[in-house]
């Protein structure tokens, strides 16, 4: 296994995560329950960590998958600037899950305002996360942008492979 695995694993964690702990968020939010608004921060957090290495980890994931023929540098490009902006979203969300946790902890006055802001950052990020992965997809994955149906104007590729 190598940190381009890694890479391809990790990934899948902001996605789902940032979602789950939307939807537990907002049932504990609904349900005015602290054990489960603390429950969905944990989420979150883990979510802002699995961001963390996956965005660290896309550096090797380059360097090993722009070799392969048929890949092409802008959709490695765009992914890649995609996922920063993803990052900081997600750190944002973490930081705030975890103000929220403490203060969710100490049952603090602001703690409902807080699970409120969180569950709005996290809604976003999802949105922004399920770019970036399809974008990643792109990358290797040609049935998401490409429809065989459709003539390619006499076989030539409107795109630069470099």
């Amino acid at each position: 296994m190598n940190l381009a695995h890694v890479h391809l694993l990790i990934t899948h964690l902001p996605v789902f995560g940032s979602i789950l702990g939307a939807i537990v968020l907002a049932y504990g939010l609904f349900s005015k329950s602290n054990h489960t608004i603390s429950a969905s921060y944990l989420v979150l957090i883990l979510s802002a960590l699995g961001a963390v290495i996956s965005y660290f980890t896309g550096e090797s994931a380059e360097e090993l998958v722009e070799q392969i023929p048929g890949v092409l540098k802008k959709r490695i490009h765009e992914h890649e600037e995609a996922a920063l902006f993803a990052l900081i979203s997600q750190i944002a969300l973490g930081l705030n899950a975890l103000v929220g946790l403490i203060f969710n902890l100490k049952n603090l006055n602001k703690a409902r305002l807080i699970a409120q802001i969180a569950l709005f950052i996290s809604l976003f990020c999802f949105t922004v996360i399920v770019r970036v992965g399809y974008l990643g997809g792109q990358i290797r994955h040609t049935e998401i942008y490409e429809t065989s149906a459709l003539p390619n104007n006499g076989g030539s590729q409107s795109e630069d492979r470099d």
